[in-house]
């Protein structure tokens, strides 16, 4: 467990290649990340969550404008800098800049809580230099009935990401750089298969790999210690991709407000 205020936290607010997102148009606004939810844009809703959670010391937004909180409250001692061409090299960047341990999260996360992260830091296994989080499709379901998720299928369940990630170590660093030849190859899924190895991916069109067993064979192909971990909240899967994601998002809010 992190000590109080002792992290950094790095949150990815930039439109992906620099394109305007056809979400944050319909909205009129600049960027996703300002996207009101509830009438509250989801960066300041992220901003408030790590906020409220003891373990978070240093918040920093990368986007492409550090202009982003301009003229919010929030913006009081946000460090904010300028997003790097794609969320690898952000990401690569700010553990340089800031150092490990840093914790990834990203603007459109907005049913983040104090309890995720109390959660997930929790959880996260000391000996490793980077720890991602996913959840499980029954724990999903249960809070979010009928939603649809990208699942990662795996012998022992199917999980979905939450866009958390602590880079406990600097090595974690091998992990972000086997991140950004993955995005560079995203064009070449045979690239893409050479880089993850005939191993992984026959595992795991066999069904035939764990959760652990992914982050063995990641931790292999990357030279760092990788975990993943499975959380105990619904809302941590749930991001605003899509207006599917933005309606069920105000609804659920709009639900736990009345009752």
């Amino acid at each position: 467990m992190m000590e109080a205020s002792s992290l950094t936290v790095l949150v990815l607010a930039g439109s992906r290649h620099g394109a305007t997102d056809p979400m944050a148009v319909a909205a009129h606004v600049s960027h996703k990340a300002l996207l009101p939810v509830g009438g509250t844009p989801m960066l300041l809703r992220v901003i408030r969550a790590l906020r409220a959670t003891p373990a978070v010391g240093r918040i920093v937004v990368s986007s492409e404008r550090t202009d982003l909180l301009d003229g919010f409250p929030e913006s009081a001692e946000i460090l904010s800098i300028r997003a790097e061409p794609s969320p690898s090299r952000s990401v690569a960047a700010a553990l340089e800049t800031f150092g490990a341990p840093l914790l990834v999260t990203t603007a459109d996360h907005a049913l983040l809580s104090p309890a995720i992260l109390a959660d997930f830091l929790s959880r996260a296994p000391q000996s490793a230099d980077a720890v991602a989080a996913v959840a499980r499709s029954d724990v999903i379901r249960a809070g979010f009935p009928g939603t649809q998720r990208t699942w990662i299928r795996l012998r022992d369940g199917d999980f979905s990401g939450c866009n958390l990630f602590l880079l406990r170590r600097e090595k974690a660093l091998r992990a972000v750089a086997f991140w950004k030849r993955i995005e560079e190859r995203r064009k070449s899924p045979l690239a893409m298969a050479w880089l993850i190895g005939p191993a992984a991916l026959i595992g795991y069109a066999l069904r035939i790999l764990t959760l652990d067993g992914v982050a063995r064979l990641l931790s292999r192909r990357t030279g760092a210690a990788l975990a993943v971990t499975a959380l105990s909240h619904a809302d941590a899967a749930i991001d605003v991709d899509k207006p599917a994601d933005l309606e069920l998002v105000e609804r659920t809010l709009a639900a736990r407000a009345a009752a």
